[in-house]
């Protein structure tokens, strides 16, 4: 009984974690990355779809992404898109492919981005929190059911803490080494 609430949770948290780093994918570096278009969403014949089901795209370089739509007469609406994301990047385009030239980060914008990165990985921690809260609610009303011992209950509870320390662990160190990579020049 209890090793199916503890699974559960397992999962949970991973899911967490998970999904911390898929926010700070989106989080722009010094580095281009592909990741920072996913949330762009074009109208391509009346249907919004992804920015990567309409062209292809690519990192030539450190600070360059490159946007090759399928079809030339998507450019405009590929680069209003852009705009309209609010991604603080301009779009440039030659006719055939969209650049977009990443600017370098001042050191006060990456220590703004830093603290953002600490302000999520909290929150992270807090749902980290929330879901031991809830799996020991659900231990504690096995017992009450009679179930489990309240000896099971006990172990159970420091097994909960301990995964969730491991998985707080985790989330620390993935936020260090965001912020590594935001501070790197």
């Amino acid at each position: 009984m209890t090793k199916n609430v503890i699974s559960a949770m397992d999962v949970h948290m991973d899911k967490t974690i998970d999904s911390l780093r898929k926010e700070f994918q989106k989080i722009r570096t010094g580095r281009a990355s592909t990741a920072l278009l996913d949330d762009v969403k074009i109208d391509y014949y009346g249907n919004p779809s992804p920015l990567s089901q309409v062209a292809t795209l690519a990192v030539p370089e450190a600070r360059t992404i490159t946007i090759q739509p399928w079809e030339t007469k998507m450019i405009p609406v590929i680069e209003k898109a852009i705009m309209n994301a609010n991604l603080g990047l301009t779009p440039a385009n030659d006719g055939k492919v969209i650049r977009l030239n990443l600017p370098p980060l001042t050191e006060e914008r990456r220590k703004d981005i830093v603290k953002q990165l600490k302000k999520m990985g909290e929150e992270s921690k807090v749902a980290l929190r929330n879901i031991r809260r809830d799996s020991i609610d659900d231990l504690k009303k096995l017992e009450k059911d009679k179930k489990i011992s309240e000896d099971d209950l006990k172990r159970a509870e420091k097994e909960v803490q301990d995964h969730t320390d491991k998985h707080v662990a985790k989330v620390d160190e993935v936020v260090v080494h965001k912020e590594k990579e935001v501070m790197e020049v």
